[in-house]
């Protein structure tokens, strides 16, 4: 039988480009690539968004977990 999340693997977009930070911050992964155009910000495999620079995609991941917990 196919979970959740497995479907969500099947159907999702996958990170291209090389992995640059890769995080836990409580229970949710966090992973940051390098990617053509910028960084993207992945949060347990959701892409999250495009970043200019690295410190940019942290600082957002960071204040999207601290925002989703409360």
């Amino acid at each position: 039988m196919k979970t959740f999340t497995k479907l969500r693997e099947l159907t999702g977009r996958k990170p291209a480009g090389q992995l640059v930070v890769n995080k836990k911050l409580g229970r949710i992964q966090v992973m940051i690539y390098k990617e053509r155009n910028g960084f993207v910000a992945y949060i347990d495999g959701d892409r999250l968004d495009r970043y200019k620079t690295k410190n940019e995609a942290e600082k957002a991941s960071d204040a999207i977990i601290k925002a989703l917990k409360k």
